[in-house]
C-alpha cells in the first residue's frame, strides 16, 4: 500500500495554505492554546473520514503531540449537509498547518462513497468493479477514491444486502475491497496487437490458463460476431460459466446489429415499460441509444442464449454513473458485472470540505453564521 502519511515538516509547510503557516508563526510568538475544529461538507454525503483522521493521527505521533478526534458518524453512515463529520482538538500551533491537507483527504472520499452507495443500492444484484484509477489525478487521489468506493459499497451491503464492489483494478488499493491484488483481464491495446479478438483471448488463456476467459468485444465493431467466435472456440469453458463478454462500445455507434428502431424492438420484448417511463433525453439514450445501452445488453443476452451460451456472463462498462445504473434498473438489464469509475465526483466543487474552529481554550467561539457547528449539550 502506498502510504501518504509519511509527509515531513517541510512538505506540510510547503503544501498548506500560506495563511495557515502565517497563523502558526503568530501563535508560536504570542502563545499557544488548545482549539477544537469541526469538519463538514455543504451537501449530504456518507461518512468516509478514516484517511483524513489517520493522517492527522500519524502527524501527531510523528511530532509527539496529543490530539483528540471525535468522529460523529460511523463509517458509511449518511451525514446531512452542514453536519460535523468529526471534531479535532489539540494545539493551535500544531494543527494550523494540517487543515489544508486534512480537507484534501476528506471531501472527495465522502462524495465518492455517496455515489458508490447509490449505484450499489440501485442495482443490488449486480457486482461492481472499481475502474477509476486512470481517471484520477495521481496516486493519492486514486487511494482516496478507492477508499470512498469501498465505504459506499459496504454501506449498501449492510443496508440492502447488495453484492456491491467485489474488487478494483489496481494492486495498490485492492486491500480496501478485501483483496490482495487488483482484478483485470485485457485491454483494447492487446487486441490491436493480436490482430483479432479471438487471438487476443487465446494469448491471454495461454498466459493465464486458470483465469476465466474475457471477451472485450467492441474493438472491430463486431460485438456479436466476435463474441460468438470466441464462445465457440472455448465452448467447454463457456458452458461451464467461465467466459464473460465485456461490452464497452463507445457512444459514437450502436452495438453490432442495432439501430434506433431495433433498440426499441429489443426493449419492447424485455422491458416495455422502461421506454414509457423515461423523463430526460439522457435517460432515453441510456435505454435505446448508442454505446452500451440497455437495449445493447439485452441484445447480447438474447444472442448468447439463442446460441446455447446461457452461462456466459455480461460485463458492462462505459459511463455507468448512478443515473445510468438507474436506467438499467428500469430496463431490468441482464448485467452480471459493471466496471465503472463513475463514482468519482461529477461536480468537483461539491467535494470541498470545510473546517471551522468552534472553541479556543475550551470556550465555545465560532464565526457568525456557523453556530450550527457548536457541540450540542449532552
Amino acid at each position: 500500500m502506498h502510504n501518504h502519511n509519511e509527509i515531513d515538516d517541510i512538505n506540510v509547510s510547503a503544501w498548506t495554505d500560506k495563511y495557515f503557516s502565517n497563523t502558526k508563526a503568530i501563535i508560536e510568538r504570542f502563545g499557544d492554546t488548545e482549539v477544537t475544529y469541526a469538519f463538514f461538507l455543504r451537501r449530504p454525503v456518507l461518512s468516509a473520514t478514516r484517511l483524513a483522521t489517520d493522517w492527522a493521527q500519524s502527524q501527531a505521533r510523528q511530532h509527539h503531540k496529543h490530539i483528540a478526534i471525535e468522529v460523529m458518524h460511523k463509517e458509511g453512515e449518511w451525514v446531512g449537509a452542514g453536519e460535523p463529520l468529526f471534531y479535532l482538538s489539540g494545539s493551535f500551533a500544531f494543527l494550523a498547518e494540517l487543515e489544508t491537507l486534512i480537507l484534501q483527504k476528506l471531501g472527495s472520499a465522502c462524495v465518492a462513497a455517496y455515489n458508490a452507495y447509490e449505484m450499489c443500492q440501485i442495482l443490488p444484484q449486480v457486482s461492481f468493479l472499481a475502474m477509476d484509477a486512470r481517471h484520477c489525478a495521481g496516486t493519492e487521489m486514486a487511494e482516496i477514491m478507492a477508499y470512498g468506493a469501498s465505504v459506499g459499497s459496504n454501506a449498501a451491503k449492510r443496508k440492502f444486502g447488495a453484492i456491491g464492489f467485489i474488487g478494483n483494478a489496481t494492486d495498490a488499493t485492492a486491500h480496501f475491497f478485501g483483496r490482495e491484488k487488483g482484478l483485470g483481464t485485457l485491454p483494447h491495446a492487446l487486441i490491436g496487437y493480436a490482430g483479432s479478438t479471438l487471438r487476443a483471448v487465446e494469448m491471454f488463456h495461454e498466459c493465464f490458463p486458470d483465469e476465466n476467459i474475457p471477451i472485450l468485444a467492441d474493438y472491430f465493431g463486431r460485438e456479436i460476431t466476435d463474441t460468438l467466435e470466441v464462445c465457440n472456440a472455448f465452448a467447454d469453458l463457456a458452458y461451464a460459466g467461465k467466459v464473460a463478454v465485456r461490452l464497452d462500445t463507445h457512444g459514437g455507434r450502436f452495438l453490432e446489429g442495432l439501430d434506433t428502431q431495433k433498440s426499441y424492438d429489443v426493449l419492447g420484448r424485455h422491458a416495455p415499460d422502461a421506454v414509457r417511463d423515461y423523463r430526460t433525453e439522457a435517460e432515453l439514450h441510456d435505454l435505446i441509444g448508442t454505446g452500451v445501452s440497455a437495449a445493447a445488453i439485452w441484445s447480447m443476452r438474447e444472442t448468447l442464449d439463442n446460441a446455447g451460451f446461457n452461462q456466459v456472463r455480461i460485463i458492462a462498462s462505459s459511463g455507468f454513473t448512478p443515473q445510468k445504473c438507474r436506467s438499467m434498473a428500469w430496463a431490468k438489464a441482464p448485467i452480471d458485472i459493471i466496471g465503472t469509475g463513475s463514482f468519482l465526483p461529477d461536480k468537483w466543487s461539491e467535494t470541498c470540505a470545510t473546517a471551522d474552529i468552534i472553541a479556543y481554550g475550551g470556550e465555545p467561539k465560532v464565526k457568525v453564521g456557523r453556530e450550527f457547528l457548536l457541540k450540542k449539550a449532552r
